[in-house]
C-alpha cells in the first residue's frame, strides 16, 4: 500500500518547474525557427503536447498510432495533466493522416497511457463476428480524489471501436478495472495468451508490474507480481509491455517484458528516463526471468514509454517510443519548437540473440525505411587517421540521411584509443558518437548541441558498455533535422538524441584519437520527407 500519489506530484510538479525556470537560463546562440525543427521522417503532433505512445495496433491493413496528447486550450495554453489520446494511422509506418481525438476526459478523469488491442474473436462480445473490435485499455487519473488526497487516484477503463478506430465508445461500466489502494497503478498494457486461453494485462504498480487474467477484457482477475527484486528502481515503473519473441536462428520462444522508468533526481549524465526489458518465460500467470542486469532498450535521452504494435503482419514485433525526455520536453518547447512538443521514434524492429552474454534485444529500422531511400553515395575503403570530412563527398541535404558505415580493425594492435562519428556546424555545435576502447563502452556527447541552454539534464553525456565479439563492426545512423539514432554492433546498442542547434548540422565527420580505424565500407542515403497529413474536415 502506498500513502500518497508522490511520484505522480513529482512528475507534474518537475514539468512546471522546468517551464517557469527556463526564463533564467542563459542563452548561448539563437535557435532556428520552430518549424526547422519539426522532424522530416518521425510523426510529430500538428500542435500541442505529444509524449507515451498509447493505442499501438494493426487493424484491417492500417496502422494505428495513439499518443498522451495536450491540446492547446481557447487561450492558447497547454493544461498540464489534462491528458487525453491523440490519433493517428498509417498504411506503411511512415505516411500518417491525423485523425479526431480518440479519448477525452469525462467524469471519471484524464485519460492516461495504455494501449489497443485487436479482439479479432469478439471474446469481448463489444462488436461482432462480422466486425469485430478494436478495444482501448488506459488509466483513468482522477485529477478529484488528487485534490482530496486520496491513494485512489488511478484506475483502468475499457473503450471500443467497431468502425476501424474512427469513433470511440467509452465501456458503460467503467472503470473495468477500480484501483486496489495503490497509489501508482497505471499504463495497462494487454496480450493474449493462446495457452491458457485469455488475455494479459499488465501494469505498473510502484517500482514492480502485476499480472491480471481476464476471458473479455472486461473482468480482471489478479495473477501475480514481477520485479520487486530485479531491474532498475530508480524511480516508478511506467508503461510497461510483454510479448512473444522468437529467438533468432531458433524455433525458442522467450517472453519479453517492458517497463519504463522515471526519475528526475538522477545527475544529467544518468538515465533518467529509459526503457528497460527482461527476458524469460510466461506461462499464463507468472513472469520469471533469470536475467540478473539491469538492461536497456535504449541508452540515448530521448527513447522512452516505448511499447509495441499488437497484431502486426508477419509476426512482427514494431517498437515505437517518445523521442523526448521528460526531463526538459516542456522546456524546450518554450525555447524551440513552442506550437508543438514531441515525436516519435523511427519505428523498430525488435528481435532476440542469444550470446555468451545470455539473451539481449536487438533493434533495427522497419523495413519500411527503404521506401524514403533516394539519392546515395558510396564511400570507399579509407584508413581514418584522427578526422575524415564525410560531408563534402555528399551533394545532397545532410539531413534527413542514412548512415550506414562498417569499420575494421577496431580492436587490433593499430586501433584507436576512440573513434567515432561527429555531426557539427560552422557554429561550434556538435553531437558526437563513439566507441571508447580502453573502457570498452559507447558514448553520446550532446553537450554543446543546442542554441540555447534551456535545461541542464539535456547537456548530457551517455554510455553503454559493450565488448566487441569481433574486430569488425556496423554502425547504423538515421539522422533527421533534430535528432538522431544510432544502431551498432547488431543492434545490440541503440542511442536516441535530440538536438536543437543554432544551424542544421551539416558537416559529417569520421574521428578517431591514439591509432586508426578502416572504413571497411559505407553508404550516405538521402531520405525523403514522410507526410502527416491534417484532420480531415
Amino acid at each position: 500500500m502506498y500513502k500518497t500519489d508522490d511520484s505522480m506530484k513529482r512528475k507534474i510538479t518537475a514539468l512546471l518547474f522546468a517551464c517557469c525556470v527556463t526564463t533564467l537560463a542563459a542563452q548561448s546562440g539563437q535557435p532556428q525557427p520552430p518549424e526547422n525543427y519539426r522532424p522530416r521522417i518521425h510523426f510529430s503532433p500538428a500542435e500541442g503536447w505529444m509524449s507515451d505512445p498509447n493505442g499501438l495496433v494493426y487493424y484491417d491493413g492500417e496502422y494505428h498510432l495513439c499518443y498522451q496528447h495536450i491540446p492547446f486550450d481557447e487561450n492558447g495554453n497547454l493544461p498540464w495533466g489534462e491528458m487525453y489520446w491523440g490519433h493517428a494511422v498509417s498504411r506503411d509506418l511512415l505516411n500518417w493522416q491525423h485523425m479526431p481525438i480518440a479519448l477525452a476526459p469525462d467524469s471519471l478523469g484524464y485519460i492516461f497511457s495504455g494501449c489497443c488491442v485487436a479482439d479479432l474473436n469478439n471474446t469481448s462480445g463489444l462488436g461482432t463476428a462480422a466486425d469485430p473490435p478494436i478495444l482501448a485499455i488506459f488509466t483513468y487519473y482522477d485529477p478529484v480524489a488528487a485534490a482530496q488526497g486520496r491513494i485512489e487516484t488511478q484506475s483502468q477503463g475499457l473503450a471500443y471501436s467497431t468502425d476501424r478506430g474512427r469513433t470511440w465508445t467509452k465501456y458503460a461500466a467503467n472503470p473495468v478495472l477500480p484501483n486496489p489502494g495503490i497509489a501508482d497503478f497505471r499504463d495497462p498494457h494487454i496480450v493474449r495468451h493462446e495457452p491458457s486461453g485469455q488475455w494479459i494485462m499488465v501494469l505498473t504498480a510502484g517500482k514492480a508490474v502485476r499480472f491480471y487474467g481476464s476471458p473479455d477484457c472486461l473482468h480482471w482477475e489478479y495473477l501475480s507480481e514481477f520485479g520487486h527484486d530485479r531491474g532498475s528502481h530508480v524511480g516508478p515503473w511506467e508503461c510497461p509491455d510483454l510479448f512473444p519473441l522468437r529467438v533468432e536462428g531458433s524455433k525458442e520462444i522467450k517472453w519479453v517484458l517492458l517497463a519504463s522508468v522515471v526519475n528526475f533526481t538522477e545527475t544529467p549524465d544518468k538515465l533518467a528516463t529509459a526503457t528497460q526489458y527482461f527476458i524469460g518465460d510466461f506461462d499464463g500467470k507468472h513472469f520469471t526471468s533469470e536475467q540478473t542486469d539491469t538492461l536497456w532498450i535504449d541508452y540515448g535521452k530521448d527513447n522512452y514509454a516505448g511499447i509495441t504494435f499488437d497484431n502486426a503482419p508477419d509476426d512482427r514485433r514494431i517498437f515505437v517510443g517518445w523521442m523526448h525526455s521528460h526531463q526538459y520536453a516542456a522546456a524546450a518547447q518554450g525555447h524551440t519548437t513552442q506550437s508543438w512538443s514531441g515525436a516519435a521514434t523511427f519505428p523498430r524492429e525488435l528481435s532476440i540473440v542469444r550470446s555468451a552474454d545470455g539473451y539481449r534485444l536487438k533493434s533495427k529500422p522497419v523495413r519500411e525505411l527503404e521506401r524514403l531511400r533516394d539519392r546515395s553515395v558510396k564511400l570507399k575503403r579509407q584508413k581514418i587517421n584522427r578526422t575524415a570530412t564525410l560531408s563534402d563527398r555528399i551533394p545532397f541535404d545532410k539531413a534527413p540521411i542514412e548512415l550506414d558505415l562498417t569499420f575494421d580493425g577496431i580492436d587490433g594492435p593499430d586501433a584507436p584509443s576512440r573513434y567515432g562519428i561527429r555531426l557539427r556546424n560552422d557554429l561550434g555545435e556538435y553531437v558526437s558518437m563513439e566507441y571508447d576502447r580502453k573502457k570498452r563502452l559507447f558514448r553520446v556527447d550532446r553537450t554543446q548541441a543546442a542554441a540555447v541552454r534551456f535545461s541542464d539534464p539535456f547537456a548530457s553525456v551517455q554510455t553503454a558498455p559493450y565488448e566487441p565479439e569481433t574486430g569488425t563492426m556496423r554502425w547504423r545512423l538515421l539522422v533527421d533535422v533534430a535528432s538522431m539514432e544510432l544502431f551498432a554492433a547488431d543492434g545490440r546498442i541503440v542511442f536516441t538524441d535530440v538536438f536543437f542547434p543554432g544551424k542544421p548540422f551539416d558537416i559529417i565527420e569520421l574521428f578517431t584519437e591514439g591509432g586508426n580505424v578502416t572504413l571497411k565500407k559505407g553508404d550516405v542515403t538521402a531520405l525523403e520527407t514522410i507526410r502527416c497529413n491534417p484532420v480531415e474536415p
